[in-house]
């Protein structure tokens, strides 16, 4: 299966780019399952409905979010009714929506989308996210109950990202870091099987301070004193995620690739065609190939 993840969408811009560039990777890469996250999509703070239904009519499967579900009320009644938005599993036990949900993919797959939030650095609190993943995972076997299985960890600490990634090795197809809006060099395929990036970066004008326009978070940083409200950078965006390809027998990855589309950086993505069949190869062949994939894409 064909899976992309695309990272923290930001603001109008962000928003923008999804919709202008979702369906034709969708068609270009012959995409079996796109997720989102969309938490910051809506005046880069939370979602709103009329936002959330522009991500999917642009060809989202799953629209995850984060700290910021709710900061647009309107999301309290809207995600109870709309059953491809995924809150974090470990969030306040009386939080409307659900964590974690199994969604059909092409040709009659099965695909199970969890997110967890991290508990390092978060200004909420929020329940054990390694305990409150487990039952998840347990309950839908790759291979078995699912084809593949994508988790959102949605953290600041590398750390705390990194010790989730390793703890769902082998039992999820996808383990991807959302939250800090920075993309990081480290796509690579775990010893269990498991792909995994530590934050796949925003969707988001990087002309900016993690999407945000410059001047007040430089002035918040030099003087102490906040002297305006947060406003997303309204520049192109770059469309920031990881793109995988999972094997349906085990469930478990079969490459790994950072995406960069559009705005300044350099393009990274999938090739159409793979250069050689990828069955047949042991866990180190296939990691060391995803890791080269992830290095080597123009």
């Amino acid at each position: 299966m064909r899976i992309l993840f695309l990272g923290d969408v930001m603001g109008r811009s962000g928003r923008r780019a999804v919709t202008e560039r979702l369906g034709a990777l969708r068609r270009d890469w012959g995409l079996d399952f796109v997720v989102v996250n969309g938490e910051n999509a809506t005046s880069g703070m939370g979602l709103s409905p009329d936002h959330a239904t522009a991500l999917f009519d642009a060809g989202a499967d799953c629209v995850t979010l984060g700290d910021h579900a709710f900061d647009q009320k309107t999301m309290m009644g809207h995600i109870e009714n709309e059953p491809r938005l995924i809150r974090a599993i470990n969030f306040s036990k009386i939080a409307p929506g659900i964590g974690a949900r199994v969604f059909p993919a092409t040709e009659g797959r099965q695909v199970l989308v969890a997110q967890v939030m991290g508990q390092v650095f978060m200004k909420r609190p929020f329940d054990d996210p390694f305990s409150a993943i487990e039952p998840v995972l347990r309950s839908h076997a790759l291979g078995s109950r699912v084809q593949a299985a994508v988790i959102d960890v949605h953290a600041e600490a590398t750390s705390e990202k990194m010790a989730m990634g390793h703890w769902c090795d082998g039992r999820a197809s996808l383990v991807v870091g959302t939250h800090t809006h920075v993309p990081t060099g480290d796509a690579m395929i775990l010893n269990g099987g498991t792909a995994y990036q530590t934050d796949a970066g925003m969707c988001g004008d990087y002309d900016s301070v993690i999407g945000m326009q410059k001047d007040e978070p430089l002035r918040r940083f030099i003087t102490g004193m906040p002297k305006a409200r947060f406003e997303p950078a309204v520049g192109e965006a770059t469309l920031s995620g990881v793109f995988i390809e999972t094997d349906d027998r085990t469930g478990k990855a079969l490459s790994v690739t950072m995406v960069r589309q559009g705005g300044g950086w350099r393009r990274r993505g999938p090739r159409r065609k793979l250069r050689r069949p990828l069955s047949g190869r042991s866990n180190r062949d296939i990691s060391r190939w995803g890791r080269a994939c992830t290095a080597d894409n123009r």
